[in-house]
Parts: structure tokens; sequence; C-alpha cells
């Protein structure tokens, strides 16, 4: 490939492809490249070898490759070493470069400043946020499941817990492993029922309180978005904060995003503030792709009675006064409570909760936006 000709995924994976490897094969048929991205002619991913022995023999590949690669066209450069297995008598390493020891950046940073409309993020097709306006209308909850639902639907899937200073996705995905940096800089994230997961409560004690000032949750939020190696999705899930605050702006005005669910429970409090988070979406430009009524119903398991326990219809009328799909109606269960509870999204099971879920899932994607 000339140079100036901007690179793509496969013009890299080619390059690659050409890049011995000590003891046979190539980067790519050996299946070492990792998180692998492409923007605006810079191209960054990481090795991941077996052990760190077999990680020093390849450093001389880590070089060919970027040679290789800038030889072919691009600007920019960034390949990180990593390595799974111990070491026999491998000498000290600093622990911002120890595989499995926790992130050494400090998160919590004042942002950077930022220029221009909302820019993509590089290799993440579509960016979704599921917000609500208020609390305890089980945003969380529908996040973690909606992200498990389009996951079992073949799409490549990523979640982000935006919420920082309440974040529950690592208890209700069912992980607790604190994430790992191969250079003290970008972070590995966690993976769970098919996603590709990453909160800031995955990096804190479980019952350790966030005590930040605003521009310390925004420099955080803006790490979690660009310092992850999220690798190549279809779809980011972004689990918003309750509330219209500063997250919601910072994400609306530096972050292309393709929409946002809102997601309400039926009595006229609850709609009121869903009403008021629509209209700081419309603010920001964000396309509302659908509303949620979640706890809609609740049918009794011993008798089979339905009830409407918090009301029935104020979202349905609001998605229709709007013009958007009613995505779903969710039941009050236990059976949701409990899986959340335990790890276990009830989208990742089959089931009737696991259907609903899987309708929305199908709806966004016939949006083509998942």
């Amino acid at each position: 490939m000339a140079a100036g000709v901007e690179m793509d995924l496969a013009a890299v994976k080619r390059v690659l492809a050409g890049v011995a490897c000590p003891g046979g094969g190539d980067l790519v048929s050996r299946d070492l490249v990792r998180a692998l991205s492409v923007e605006a002619g810079a191209v960054r991913f990481v090795i991941e070898a077996a052990t760190p022995e077999e990680a020093r023999a390849l450093a001389p590949v880590q070089a060919a490759a970027e040679a290789a690669l800038r030889a072919a066209g691009a600007t920019a450069v960034q390949i990180v070493m990593t390595a799974h297995g111990p070491a026999a008598k491998a000498p000290p390493r600093p622990p911002a470069a120890a595989e499995g020891q926790p992130p050494s950046l400090k998160i919590g940073q004042h942002p950077t400043p930022h220029q221009g409309g909302p820019q993509p993020i590089a290799g993440i097709a579509n960016i979704i946020v599921v917000g609500s306006g208020k609390g305890g209308v089980g945003k969380s909850t529908v996040s973690s499941n909606l992200a498990v639902a389009l996951a079992r639907q073949g799409r490549r899937v990523g979640l982000l817990d935006a919420d920082i200073y309440g974040p529950s996705q690592p208890r209700m995905m069912g992980v607790s492993k604190r994430p790992a940096s191969p250079d003290g800089k970008l972070i590995e994230p966690v993976h769970a029922h098919g996603v590709t997961m990453m909160s800031l409560g995955l990096m804190l004690k479980e019952d350790e309180a966030v005590v930040w000032r605003g521009p310390m949750i925004m420099g955080a939020l803006q790490q979690l978005l660009g310092q992850v190696l999220w690798g190549e999705l279809d779809v980011l899930v972004i689990d918003l904060p309750p509330g219209t605050g500063d997250i919601q702006l910072t994400l609306g005005q530096r972050t292309k995003l393709a929409g946002a669910v809102v997601v309400s429970t039926p009595q006229d409090v609850a709609m009121l503030d869903a009403k008021k988070a629509i209209d700081m979406f419309q603010k920001l430009k964000t396309p509302i792709l659908g509303l949620i009524e979640n706890m809609s119903t609740y049918v009794c398991p011993n008798c089979g009675h339905e009830e409407h326990l918090f009301g029935h219809g104020g979202v349905a009328a609001e998605a229709k006064r709007l013009g958007v799909p009613l995505l779903g109606e969710l039941p009050l269960s236990l059976e949701v409570r409990l899986a959340g509870d335990a790890g276990r999204p009830v989208a990742a099971e089959d089931g009737p909760a696991s259907e609903a879920y899987a309708r929305i899932a199908k709806a966004l994607i016939a949006q083509g936006v998942a």
C-alpha cells in the first residue's frame, strides 16, 4: 500500500499477516492480535503472548510490525505487548506493566480540552445511551439485560457503566475481576455473558464511595471511553446515571451517539422526570430511539392475577406523542431481580422475561443502530 493511502482494518491485517513470528506463522495466523483499531491512519493493537518468555521473543516482531505498518502508510502505530502465563525466571517488572495488576493510571483526572462537535470512538459502530431522568426505575437492569440480549442476537456488544457515583453493573453482570493495564495507560476490559464490560466499580472496593467533584467525574468518563481497549464493537450500551447532569451533557457534546433509550415506570411522577430526560436529549440533538415501560405489570405467581401496580399506559402515550417506538413493556418480576443480584442477567437465559428483552434488541437492530 502506498504511503498516504488511508488504511482500514482489512489492510492492517494483510500487513500483519506478512510479519513472521519465531517458530513459524505470523501475527494473524498465530492469533496474537487483540483490540485492533484504526482511526485516521493511526493503528493501535495489543500483541497477546502466552507467556512472558514468548513476549520477550516477540519483541523483534513488534518492531517489525511497526515498521511494516508505517511503510504501508500508517500515520501512527501503537503496539502494546502483554502476556498471561507465569514466567520461569522473569526479571522484575514495574507494577504498571504487570499482567493481572489493576491499572496504575489515575482515574478521575480532569478532562482534556475538546474541540469540534461530537466525535465517534474508534472501532465502535454505534453508541446507545440508556437514561431515565430519575433513579429507581430499573435503568441499570435494562442496560445489562439489553446488552446481553443484543449479544445473543449475534452482535459484538460493549457495556459501559457511566453511573460513576453508584456503579452497579459489576454486580449485575457477575464480574469482580479488576481490569489489567498492559502499559499503565490503556485498560483491558472484562468479559461476561458475551459482553465486553467496563465500570469504575471494578476498580474500587464494593462499599467504597466516590467523593469527587464534577471535573473529576468528567475526566473519569473520558478515560473510560477513550483509554479502554474496547476492540471492534457493533454497539456500546452506556448505562447513564439518573438525572440530566454533567455526564449526560458531556457525552452528548463530545461523543457521537446513535441515540438514547429512555426508561420509565408508568406512574406520573416517574414520567415527569422521563420527560425532562427526553427534553435534554432533544436539546443535545441525540435521537430518541424509543421508550421502555419498566415494571409495567405484575402477575401473581400463585393465582395468575395481573395488576398494574404503578398505573399503565403513560409511557405508551408519551411515545405516541413523540412519534417514537414503545420498545417494550417489561413486567415487575422477582425473577429479574434475583437474576441481577446473582450476576446472571435474565436475558442470558430462556423464558418470557428473556424474550421481552430479545424483542427490544431486535427492534433496535431493525433501526440499524445495533
